[in-house]
């Protein structure tokens, strides 16, 4: 929100330096992101008013104006804006002047017609942004007077409100800030009005059918108001913080908002029919709105209507049948407290958001309420004239103020870390508007209406610490060791496993949890939701591989001759929707890099890489035979003994690339082993490894893993690795018999191995071999 430091200077006295008062700000928590100076300070631009203006006889774009400066000569002025009519007063930049932006003036004949001057824009004297007309001034300016006098120097803060700090939505409410913070004293906006002047309350005239929504309303008629354009300090003052002036009423609603927080509305009265009632809307009510749109509304949406309509969606916007117009005589005031979660639904379900909105939804002072509805009254009769009622007539009851919160000093020294003396903490306290009810190491401190945020002793901490300055407390070490958890071990084994995986030449990708309308394979069986924002996202994945097959997808319609990608991400296994932690790997195409000047042809990728790269992740991985129905070779992938996944070569018909797809899917949270299966850190060996090789010939039907596992089982102490090098089928081995070369390395980490100790041991597993499987060997 952008505060005038002119108007900040009305309630409070602020430093000379604004970046003192940024600073100031920012460091208590409310930044302050940008500090822009404003104003017209400009040599030679005056008020001018037009008196007679006629098409340029050779432009069809120009016109020829004829402006009075109170010089006593009238001037004659070229000009190209249309937003102007006779009687306007208007700057004008008099020859010899150089406008902020460079421009220079000086008498000139623009397509044949002498131009003694220039008649300004907001832009071009540093106003504002807009370029598209003149500046209209208020008829109340003084033909003649420098423009400076009418737009004075002022610095235009532009803050950043945190959503809890609703009170801070006014200027009113920053200067109570401020003096809180410099221990200044605030001023107040107006004086109120005595008790016998006070008008009296009335509950009649209004009636409030939603009470949770809204629960107070106050209406107040405003007889005989003159509509017209505001004067030049009402005007200067809106503008200077962005909001465009309207008339005078619409003006005055908005000043008031700015200036204490608390929105107001001004309803045509003689357009009503009826009382004021503030209800729920009808399923499908139609609602035309002050920004010329109309609204479809909801039941879950309050309206403020009077007999026969709504004329007003409550604290977002006006209705334009009932708005003030120019011939508009009486107004109904409106001043309300409306449920800041109502609001905020309405605004977003709508897509209408406001400054009124803006403020209802955070929470307004219900304090506030009724001096808003006196300060605007008093305006208008100062503005407008107008003979305002006696009476306010109003329903329901404002919402009780906070509750007391209590807060010990000594715990407020213990969570800041410093000691604090407690009568500081009290004048802090005090200066943010707590009052003390009770006095002894533990206070009870009574909360002010516009504060609804401090809830807990806590909170009262943060605005001492706020006050007395964050910058003045020292920075302590409090840490203590805190043993590794499962969520850590989780995060650096999901951190170890994208390094891996990327040390392999996979990458990462990232997909969205939800699927589309149109479905991939391993979707089958998703849950739909209820509400799908899209067509893209109208289920939650069951697979982690339904998000990678698009991907593939998209680099092959991209031109990429490979494609290797791994994801780690949630999956929701229907029906019951559980969430599971998976790992997902695709390989598709040839190897990066595969062809070069050494070798021209690529190699494709294939189950074996499939292979290598979850066994950079995966310990005592195993592949074995198993039945999935979208891959054509399917296996289940084991760790150890447990299966924890399966992948495999994706079916052609589930397939839409050229070339096979590999895939595997592994459910992570299963890979969460304990510490004694992890792979540790191992010295290199001090000592020299010895190796035999076993050659042999067995039937078709063994399989590696059975051999693997005959050589391993019982274990043999010294064998440190196995490794098959060489496998051979058919010619002058006969049918259904195939050789096998395996490689055995056998080493002792604290000595040198003999020739004896190494031959006893492979005789023992050649001759399990002979024994348990059959096998021929070969010399």
């Amino acid at each position: 929100m952008k505060f005038s430091a002119n108007w900040l200077r009305e309630f409070v006295d602020l430093p000379e330096n604004q970046e003192e008062i940024a600073d100031l700000l920012t460091r208590a928590g409310v930044e302050t992101e940008n500090i822009e100076t404003r104003g017209a300070k400009i040599d030679n631009v005056i008020v001018s008013q037009i008196t007679a203006s006629s098409r340029h006889p050779n432009a069809d774009r120009l016109t020829v104006c004829e402006v009075d400066d109170a010089s006593g000569t009238k001037r004659q002025i070229v000009c190209g804006a249309t937003n102007y009519k006779v009687g306007d007063k208007v700057p004008l930049a008099l020859p010899g002047t150089k406008l902020p932006n460079g421009t220079e003036i000086r008498k000139s004949k623009l397509r044949g017609v002498e131009s003694e001057g220039m008649l300004c824009s907001p832009i071009e004297l540093g106003l504002g942004d807009d370029a598209s007309g003149l500046l209209i001034l208020s008829p109340d300016a003084k033909i003649g007077a420098s423009i400076g006098e009418l737009f004075p120097a002022d610095t235009i803060l532009d803050v950043e409100i945190t959503p809890n700090r609703g009170d801070l939505l006014s200027h009113f409410g920053l200067a109570r800030e401020i003096a809180a913070l410099t221990g200044k004293i605030v001023g107040q906006p107006h004086r109120l009005p005595s008790a016998g002047g006070a008008p009296a309350l009335q509950r009649s005239g209004v009636t409030i059918s939603a009470t949770r929504e809204c629960p107070f309303f106050s209406a107040r008629k405003i007889d005989s108001v003159k509509i017209g354009p505001s004067p030049q300090w009402l005007r200067t003052k809106i503008e200077s913080v962005g909001i465009r002036s309207i008339n005078n009423i619409v003006d005055i609603s908005n000043f008031v908002m700015l200036e204490l927080g608390q929105p107001t509305h001004a309803f045509d009265a003689d357009k009503l029919k009826g009382g004021i009632n503030v209800r729920l809307a009808r399923d499908g009510e139609k609602f035309l709105a002050l920004d010329g749109k109309t609204y479809s509304l909801k039941p879950d949406n309050l309206v403020v209507a009077d007999q026969e309509r709504a004329v007003g969606i409550g604290g977002v916007m006006g209705g334009e049948e009932t708005g003030v117009t120019d011939s508009t005589k009486n107004i109904l005031l409106e001043a309300a407290y409306f449920l800041p979660a109502s609001i905020r639904r309405t605004a977003r379900n709508l897509n209408l958001p406001s400054d009124a909105s803006y403020r209802f939804e955070r929470g307004v002072d219900s304090e506030m309420i009724l001096r808003a509805s006196l300060r605007a009254t008093e305006l208008i009769q100062e503005v407008a004239g107008g003979t305002p009622a006696k009476e306010i007539n109003l329903d329901g009851k404002l919402p009780p103020n906070p509750a007391d919160v209590s807060l010990s000093y000594d715990k407020c020294d213990r969570v800041v870390g410093i000691s604090i003396k407690p009568k500081a903490i009290d004048e802090i306290l005090t200066g943010f508007g707590l009052m003390k009810t009770s006095a002894a190491k533990t206070t009870k401190w009574k909360i002010p209406s516009y504060r609804r945020d401090l809830q807990r002793d806590v909170d009262l901490i943060e605005e001492v610490v706020r006050a007395y300055g964050p910058e003045k407390i020292s920075g302590t070490d409090r840490s203590r060791y805190t043993a590794s958890s499962a969520a850590d071990h989780a995060h650096d084994l999901e951190s170890a496993w994208r390094s891996r995986l990327a040390a392999v030449g996979l990458d990462e990708v990232r997909t969205s949890k939800l699927l589309p309308r149109e479905r991939f394979a391993f979707s089958e069986g998703a849950i739909e939701l209820r509400n799908p924002l899209s067509e893209d996202a109208v289920a939650l994945r069951p697979s982690i591989l339904a998000g990678l097959l698009p991907v593939l997808d998209r680099n092959i319609r991209a031109g990429a001759e490979g494609v290797a990608i791994f994801e780690i991400g949630r999956t929701f296994i229907p029906p019951s929707g559980k969430e599971e932690r998976h790992l997902g790997v695709l390989l598709w195409g040839n190897v990066a890099g595969a062809a070069n000047w050494r070798s021209l042809s690529n190699r494709s990728l294939d189950l074996f890489d499939l292979k290598g790269a979850l066994e950079s992740v995966v310990p005592n991985l195993s592949l074995r035979p198993g039945k999935f129905p979208d891959l054509a070779l399917p296996v289940d992938v084991f760790s150890g003994d447990q299966m924890i996944g399966f992948g495999g070569q994706l079916s052609s018909a589930k397939a839409a690339a050229s070339g096979p797809v590999f895939v595997a899917e592994l459910h992570a949270d299963l890979l969460l082993v304990p510490d004694e299966l992890r792979k540790k850190f191992r010295e290199i060996e001090k000592f020299p490894a010895v190796t035999r090789d076993i050659a042999m010939i067995v039937p078709e039907e063994i399989s590696h893993e059975k051999i693997w596992r005959a050589i391993h089982q019982p274990h043999e102490t010294l064998l440190e690795s196995v490794e098959l090098f060489d496998v051979f089928s058919g010619g002058e081995l006969g049918a259904a018999r195939k050789s096998l070369a395996y490689r055995l390395t056998y080493r002792d980490r604290s000595r040198t191995l003999t020739n004896e100790e190494v031959n006893a041991a492979h005789a023992k597993i050649r001759e399990r071999l002979r024994r348990d499987l059959g096998a021929e060997l070969r010399e």
